[in-house]
């Protein structure tokens, strides 16, 4: 009896077996570029999927349409599939971007049916973490936007499942990819205004309580169990769709969101790549608990402010023993202004490519998943700071605050079942 011929395994067949085969490649029977298969598409591409097509997927597919030499968005995913169609009208650039797509709901069925290589996840904070797992134990390698996780606990979880599955993970704090920011961060980080001992930023706040809404009729092609997604199943109301960053059933609000690139540039500045503050205490009183004033303290004396509502968007405003330096989005200035010559190389950020570039090479990306994770957790005990109005002391190798049981209850979000998280 002939034996029909066998077909070329696609990269995701590869990935799959990639488990079994974890021991054989550590010890040198099989090749480490086992991780680097073939991509799935007959042409060579990269195929991806995104997940979330809201406004900051515009500028993601943007960035993607720049490298579509070597990658090309097959699938997207929504729980509201109107916006899928908003986003296809938004790349002007292509008037036939979207035809090609496969459109979906459930994030799960796309990543179970698609043969993708890779995913780009830009949903609501509380989402992220739960598609990410699963994208990784499916072979995917990911493009999560910031802030990575809803919780500590989370966010560890993804670390996990990132390193166990050896995905490329890159972390949408884009600025690590700007030129000019790493050249600011890197004359800070070589001692160029000698010690450092405080840093400024922006006190960003938290989010509120989602309360005082009337519940509205969900609107067509809105899939509104799956927005919630392992929140509490709230009634329908546009200002919790539109607004959801206003919530603190869906986000840890702005300290999350700019306030996350903020802390990025400091702890990108300061190498602290895997420090975390050991004490962070509230400073100034607030009308709302969720804006008060906090500090931070590191393990090599700085003290990083959150005092004011002024100060650099997206970064913060450097104080050492030779001078000043304030480190924005894509700019930074010096006091005295003789500290450091204007930056003069190419003006650049091609964060998307860099994820592409590691995505073949299977280098760490320039904001691999720890980072995200540490950052992340970073605003969430700011945070926690804020509402219980006590001193948090951070145990960060246990991850886990220390004597103080209410506060460290507060670490973890309250899951709805079916939104549980996977196994790694």
């Amino acid at each position: 009896m002939n034996k029909s011929p066998q077909k070329n395994p696609s990269r995701r067949t590869v990935l799959k077996s990639i488990g079994a085969t974890t021991t054989l490649t550590a010890s040198g029977l099989l090749p480490s570029m086992l991780y680097a298969a073939t991509p799935a598409s007959a042409n060579g591409k990269l195929r991806v999927g995104l997940i979330g097509a809201g406004n900051r997927a515009k500028w993601l597919t943007r960035a993607l349409s720049r490298e579509s030499h070597r990658a090309e968005l097959v699938a997207v995913c929504d729980c509201y599939l109107p916006q899928i169609d908003v986003l296809a009208a938004d790349n002007k650039n292509d008037p036939k971007a979207g035809d090609s797509w496969k459109r979906y709901q459930n994030y799960g069925l796309m990543l179970d049916q698609e043969e993708l290589d890779a995913v780009i996840i830009a949903t609501p904070d509380h989402v992220r973490v739960r598609a990410a797992m699963i994208a990784c134990a499916k072979g995917l390698d990911v493009y999560a936007e910031k802030p990575l996780s809803f919780s500590i606990p989370e966010g560890r979880a993804l670390v996990n499942a990132v390193r166990r599955h050896k995905r490329i993970l890159q972390v949408g704090t884009q600025q690590r990819s700007t030129a000019n920011n790493r050249y600011s961060c890197e004359f800070v980080r070589s001692g160029g205004l000698g010690k450092v001992h405080t840093i400024l930023v922006k006190n960003y706040s938290g989010s509120r309580p989602a309360t005082g809404l009337e519940q509205q009729a969900v609107p067509e092609g809105m899939d509104w169990s799956r927005f919630c997604d392992q929140a509490q199943l709230l009634d329908y109301h546009e200002q919790l769709h539109r607004r959801w960053r206003n919530f603190d059933v869906f986000t840890g609000g702005p300290i999350c969101d700019r306030g996350a690139h903020a802390l990025d540039m400091v702890h990108m500045a300061m190498g602290w790549e895997n420090v975390a503050p050991t004490r962070i205490e509230p400073s100034t009183e607030a009308k709302d608990a969720r804006d008060r004033g906090v500090r931070l303290h590191y393990p090599d004396g700085t003290v990083v402010r959150l005092e004011s509502d002024n100060g650099p968007a997206f970064g913060g405003i450097f104080i050492g023993e030779k001078g000043k330096m304030e480190i924005n989005r894509g700019r930074f200035a010096c006091n005295p202004t003789t500290l450091l010559a204007p930056y003069q190389g190419e003006e650049s950020e091609n964060h998307v490519g860099n994820w592409l570039d590691c995505i073949e090479s299977r280098e760490e990306p320039n904001a691999p998943v720890e980072v995200g994770h540490l950052i992340s957790s970073v605003a969430h005990l700011i945070n926690i700071c804020r509402i219980t109005g006590r001193t948090i002391n951070w145990d960060a190798t246990q991850e886990q605050i220390i004597g103080d049981e209410s506060a460290n209850a507060l670490l973890n979000k309250e899951r709805r079942p079916e939104y549980s998280l996977p196994n790694v």
